[in-house]
Parts: structure tokens; sequence; C-alpha cells
């Protein structure tokens, strides 16, 4: 039942072999990688109204020339980004570019930092969403908790159907935001030509602080989040289709110009119009309604917006699997995260982020605005590796035109290590000081993974001192038993097949039955031996576990006792809930429970099938 519901839901296994076929397209690759940078202008444009509207009409005319310096910085960065394509087409982004040219810590900084921006870019995204739908329909602003796991729960379902079909599904809301927002700006860039400008005094509340320059430098900071997302085609280039690096290269070309177009076109609408926001409204909503009024058109940018932002997340569940794949891949995380799923795709990456973005959406209950401060931080701080770690790959590798690569990721490197200082600065006391705490906790615990399994690499090898392969003794067998039935038949014909030194072992839980136990163990096992061990605290696993030690411990014969238990299986799987699992305790007791006396114990299951 569970393996029908599965397929109904993410559908049917892919076999290996059409992994190449599940490679997107430019077209598709744009919607899968990018809303995550193209909606950030709902929270960016968001954050830089709500910071300059303390400082009134003066704080708010400049919101055009702070959005055109992030733009322009947003431009460098992509132009960074994409000769890290060109020197790492195997993707992995900054976790790869800071480990091969910086060092193993810088590696797992990036690393972690981006793991923190990833989770916070889903949360962040949802929430935002369900802002943006909750300022058409204030009655759902109660409900921006359920409505945002809602829909991460929808984003969750759809990446684990495939990369193809998230990318085909991803298309839709992006292409319908782009054509909405577009055209917005347009219709608003034609509408300022016929009209003029509206002063800020006329619109914008009195001042509640001076504009000091430390409030400009906390807005230049929170708009900074429109970069959030830009670095995720650098790690996915192996999900394009061939030629990788050149089609991953155009469509990181093509988005930044896009990201530039929206959010320098629409700050620069709201600033033109004095468009200011109430407090149950996004500042782009007040736009729309500022240009079109409250009908259809308002509508659809509205969903536009909510189904971008809805899909923003798309970018961490394209990105973080593949981070996570990576650093599985090195040890550093656990193995399990790098195996591909039915669908071909990493889905427990996928379900591990999703986990992680419905926890923050529950603890900030859907609050985006208390989401920011900790946002950006991890994003540039692994741009500020990424890119240092590329000038030394072209001081290394050389190469054509290798002065000028290195020039260009130098001069990234500088401008977003000047953003982080200004970010982490001025949002530190907002929040980013969990961020910066957070990171070297998890540096320290990538770290601990991987020295768990160098211990475990190095208890199994084969190298150095052999082991003993001296052929085992003769097992002992030990059958733990509830009572005479069928089931055990099968368990002692086996036990039989492998030895001659069998003990059945009945723990006394109510001593009235045990005559009654004892007379039938005799008519049918009188060859084998029954011993019954008391339990006055009516235990089962704690006096099997000790009948076993002493039963090792007395027979002096350098064996193993091996425990052969008889399971039976019922017919449907909520049958299971109808039984107790004592034979899963036992296994699960004996498997983790260290030698004594120098033995350990060998854990045979026999299972026994009911048919109804």
């Amino acid at each position: 039942m569970f393996s029908h519901l599965k397929n109904w839901i993410i559908g049917s296994p892919l076999p290996t072999q059409k992994i190449s076929e599940s490679r997107l397209s430019n077209f598709q690759a744009l919607a899968a990688f990018s809303p995550d940078a193209l909606s950030s202008i709902a929270y960016a444009n968001q954050e830089i109204f709500l910071s300059l509207l303390a400082a009134g009409a003066a704080g708010l005319s400049l919101s055009l020339p702070i959005g055109l310096a992030i733009a322009f910085l947003l431009i460098i960065v992509a132009a960074s980004y994409s000769q890290t394509i060109i020197g790492y087409p195997s993707g992995g982004g900054s976790y790869l570019v800071a480990r091969e040219n910086l060092g193993r810590i810088s590696g797992l900084v990036a690393a972690s930092a981006l793991i923190i921006d990833y989770l916070l870019n889903a949360a962040v995204s949802l929430t935002a969403g369900v802002a943006a739908i909750a300022s058409a329909f204030p009655a759902l602003w109660p409900y921006r908790v359920s409505l945002s796991l809602f829909l991460l729960l929808v984003i969750t379902i759809i990446n684990l159907r495939g990369l193809q079909e998230s990318g085909t599904a991803m298309s839709i809301p992006v292409y319908f935001f782009l054509v909405c927002f577009l055209s917005m700006i347009a219709s608003g860039v034609y509408m300022a030509s016929q009209n003029p400008p509206i002063s800020l005094a006329e619109t914008a509340p009195p001042a509640a602080t001076p504009l000091t320059l430390a409030l400009v430098l906390h807005t230049f900071s929170a708009g900074c989040t429109a970069l959030t997302g830009i670095e995720a085609i650098s790690n996915g280039v192996p999900a394009f289709r061939p030629p990788e690096a050149r089609n991953a290269r155009k469509t990181l070309i093509f988005m930044a110009f896009l990201m530039a177009a929206l959010f320098t076109g629409t700050i620069g609408l709201t600033q033109y119009f004095a468009v200011v926001a109430n407090p149950q409204e996004t500042i782009l909503s007040a736009l729309a309604r500022r240009l079109f009024g409250s009908g259809v058109v308002y509508l659809a940018i509205q969903t536009s917006t909510l189904l971008i932002l809805t899909v923003a997340a798309n970018t961490s569940f394209a990105g973080f699997p593949r981070l996570a794949a990576i650093l599985a891949d090195d040890s550093y995380l656990p193995r399990q995260l790098k195996m591909l799923g039915d669908r071909l795709v990493y889905r427990n990456g996928i379900i591990m982020l999703a986990f992680g973005a419905a926890f923050l959406i529950i603890f900030f209950e859907g609050d985006t605005h208390a989401l920011i401060p900790l946002f950006a931080i991890g994003a540039f701080l692994a741009f500020t590796l990424s890119q240092a770690g590329m000038v030394i790959h072209w001081l290394k590798e050389k190469g054509g035109g290798w002065l000028v690569k290195a020039v260009s990721n130098a001069l990234g490197a500088a401008v977003t290590f000047s953003a982080l200082m200004i970010i982490a600065i001025s949002k530190f006391t907002g929040g980013a000081w969990i961020t910066i705490i957070l990171i070297p906790l998890l540096v320290a615990f990538l770290q601990s993974v991987h020295r768990h399994y160098d211990d475990v690499a190095s208890q199994l090898t084969l190298r150095g001192l052999p082991p003993s392969l001296r052929p085992a003794p003769p097992p002992r067998v030990v059958i733990p038993v509830s009572g005479v039935h069928r089931a055990l038949v099968d368990a002692i014909n086996f036990a039989r097949s492998i030895s001659n030194d069998i003990t059945a072992v009945y723990i006394e839980i109510e001593p009235e039955r045990t005559a009654e136990v004892k007379a039938k163990w005799g008519a049918w096992f009188p060859d084998i031996p029954l011993a019954v061990v008391p339990s006055p605290y009516r235990s089962i696993v704690g006096p099997l576990l000790d009948f076993l030690d002493q039963n090792d411990a007395e027979r002096h014969d350098n064996g193993q006792a091996v425990v052969i238990l008889s399971e039976f299986v019922p017919a449907r799987w909520w049958h299971n809930l109808l039984h107790n699992q004592t034979a899963f305790l036992i296994k699960t007791a004996l498997l983790f429970k260290r030698r004594t006396h120098g033995f350990q114990s060998v854990i045979i299951d026999v299972p026994y099938h009911l048919n109804k």
C-alpha cells in the first residue's frame, strides 16, 4: 500500500540510464534556479521601504540610489560567478571553490553558510509569498503559518517527482510573474512619462528618526537580500543539458539582467509615484494598487507574487540537495544524502530541507521581517569565499585570459566582503548574531561527522594487523520463546541444521503459564532443553540479555551464542499495530549491545508469514 501511495504522489521509479534525459533546458533551468533571485524584489523592496520609512520623506527619497547600488553589486557578483562556472563546470559552487583553493576549513565555512542560507531562503520565500496574498485578502493574515506550511508541502512533493517535472512545474509561475511585473514596469514607465513625479512629502509620514549613515547602511544591508540565490546556477551546472557550462552561463547572465531590471524598475516607480504602504500591505502591493487600482490586474500581480515566492523556495530545493550530496560524498554529512532516489533526485536532501524550513516557519510564526535579519549573512560569506578562491584558482591555472578573470573575481570578492561587513555590523543586534554563531557550530558538526567516518574506516580496514581468519567453532544456539506454536517449527528446524547445541529460553512473565509451556515443550521438542528465567518486573529484554551473558560466561568454549528469533509476519501492515514488537526489541537490544566477556551474539531472524 505504501509503495502504491508513494508512486501515486511522486511517480514511478526511473531507471538510472534516464538520468541524462532528466537534464534541464535553459528555459526550464531559468525557472528552476532563478525564482529565489527574481522574487527577492518582494522582500528586498519591502525591507528597504521599512528601513527608510522611519526617516520619513528624506529617507524614502534614497530608495532608488540604494537600489541602484545594490543592482551594481548584483551585476558584479553575477559576472564573478560566470567565471566560477568556467572554472568549475562540475558544480559545487562556493564549497568546492573555497575547499580546493583556500583550504578545508574555508570550504566548510562556505558550505555551512550556504546550508543556512538555503534553509532561510525557503522559509523567507514562502512566508513572503503568503504575506503578498494576505495583502490582497487581509482575512488570511492570521493563517500565515498554516498557509506557508501547506505551500512548503506542495513544493516538496513537486521536487520529489524529479528534475524535469519540477522545472516544468516552476516554469508557469516564473514566466507568469515575469509577464506581470515587466508589464507593470512598462505601464508604470509610460504613466510616468505622462505625469509629473509626486513629492514624497505629500505621502510619507513624519520622520520618527533622523536620516543617518547608520540607517543608510542598515537599509543597504537589508536590500542586499535581493542577491540571494544568484549562486544557485553555479551550484547546479550538472543539471543543465550539454554543453552544461555554456548553457549555465547564458542562463546566469540573462537572470542577472532580469533581476536588475525588476529591482530598479519597481523601486524607481515606487519613489516616482511616492507610494507608501500601510502596515498590513507590502510595498509592491501598494505600487500595483497605485498603478492599476484593486481590479483584476492588481489581483493577477499579487497572485504572480505569491506564486513566484512560493516557487522561490525551489531554488533551495535545487541547490541544497546537491550541496548536501557533495558534502556527503566528502564524508561531512550522512552518506544517505548522496543517494539518488527513485525519481533520480536527492530525495533525502529534499526531505531534510523541508523539515528544516518547516521548523523555521513555525518557530518565527511565519513572520518574514523576523527572518530577514538572519538572511544574507550566509549568502555573502559564501560569495566572498567563492570569489577569493577563484582568484587563487586563476593564479594557479593561468590559461587564456586568466588575468582578466582573476581581476573580475577579485573585484567580486572585494565588493561582496564589503557588503558582508556592512550586513554583519548593521544587522548584528537585529538577529544576524544568530547566523554568525550558527556557522562555526555547523562547521564543528561537519568536522565531527567526518571524524566519525574516519574512525569507522580505520576500524574496518584490512590494512595493517590482519584480522583473525580462524574458522569459528560450531555455534551454540539460544532460541527465545514466548510459548509453543507453529511459528517455532521453522526456527527450530533451522537451528538443528546448524548446531547440535540448542537451548530454548522462556522469560517467565506469568508464572501460572509456566507449567503449561513446559508440558507442551516436552511433548513437541523433548530433545531441546528449555530454560525458564523468572522476570519479577515483567521485563523480557533485560532478563534475556542477562541469561545470554551468563550462558557465554559459563560455557568457556570461545564460541558465539547464536540467537535465533522466531517472528511471525502479519498479512496486513496494520495488523502489526495489534501485536507487541518483542522480536524487534530483542533484535535492537542485541544489535547495539557491546561485547561481554569477549563475546557477541549473532542474530538470525526466521520469519513465519501469516495468511490472513
